[in-house]
């Protein structure tokens, strides 16, 4: 048994800052136990005019993966970076002229253990001051699932609007996933809506952990994060959950337990059965 954290945050515009806050953060959860921290969506910089910047900035200099990869040194647990913008595809091809959302996982030893880049682009209207949402605008969707051997159990990666879409956790949960992330920046509308609901029902629906690391507060006159970070299991119980602000949720994760739920109601193979 070990436990995992879920880093809420409020980023802005000045990544410098951002990044002594996730500093901060990851301390605190590194001294609360946690073996694995999740940080939201866009955890370095919320400025989506400026994630092409960013994105050309960190090809040149990989300067967010090498704080990243310190950090998990220092501290000594993985971090599962909620999204970093990037050029390439993740096989070589550049994807310009837009970025990838890419959650990058690294190990305790700094080392980059997996990849996945967002599938699910949030091109929506949203009924707030911000309005329309064009994600494909600066973002190019990626195509591949992507699971990790971690210490605590078998992890699927997902990225914020990924949440809203049930095949795509089911089929992790098909490839293995015992843990799920969903590192993300709901908005404060979409959120108090569906945003626990959603964690809780894919968590019950593939009976794995969810953890889901949220931006939380106000970021500018127009956007707002509804917050909520939780680890939730795989019954559909919240563990551990912040409201709004900065800060950090651990919980334990119990993968016996877990065992014990799947085989006294063995979803997965009755769906498999039925031929869905």
């Amino acid at each position: 048994m070990g436990a995992v954290a879920a880093i809420q945050m409020v980023s802005g515009s000045d990544l410098t800052a951002n990044l002594r806050e996730v500093s901060q953060l990851l301390k605190q959860a590194a001294e609360q136990g946690a073996a694995l921290a999740v940080l939201p969506e866009n955890f370095a910089l919320l400025d989506s005019p400026a994630l092409r910047a960013l994105a050309e900035h960190e090809q040149e200099e990989q300067g967010i993966e090498r704080f990243l990869r310190e950090q998990a040194r220092q501290l000594g647990i993985w971090i599962v970076a909620g999204s970093v913008p990037r050029l390439d595809a993740g096989r070589g091809e550049v994807a310009a002229p837009r970025v990838r959302s890419a959650c990058l996982v690294l190990d305790s030893d700094g080392e980059l253990q997996a990849r996945y880049d967002k599938v699910h682009l949030f091109d929506v209207q949203v009924d707030d001051a911000h309005g329309a949402y064009r994600e494909s605008d600066l973002v190019e969707a990626g195509d591949e699932l992507v699971l990790v051997e971690t210490p605590l159990g078998k992890l699927g990666l997902t990225i914020c609007y990924d949440l809203r879409f049930p095949e795509q956790f089911m089929r992790l949960r098909e490839q293995g996933a015992q843990l799920i992330t969903v590192p993300s920046a709901f908005t404060y509308v979409t959120g108090q809506a569906h945003w626990e609901v959603l964690l809780r029902a894919r968590a019950i629906e593939t009976q794995c952990y969810l953890i889901g690391a949220n931006q939380g507060g106000r970021h500018s006159a127009s956007r707002e994060t509804w917050g909520q970070s939780m680890v939730v299991d795989g019954n559909g119980t919240v563990l551990a959950q912040r409201a709004q602000g900065a800060g950090v949720v651990t919980a334990p994760v119990d993968l016996a337990a877990l065992d014990e739920l799947r085989r006294r109601m063995p979803v997965l193979a009755h769906r498999q059965q039925a031929g869905f």
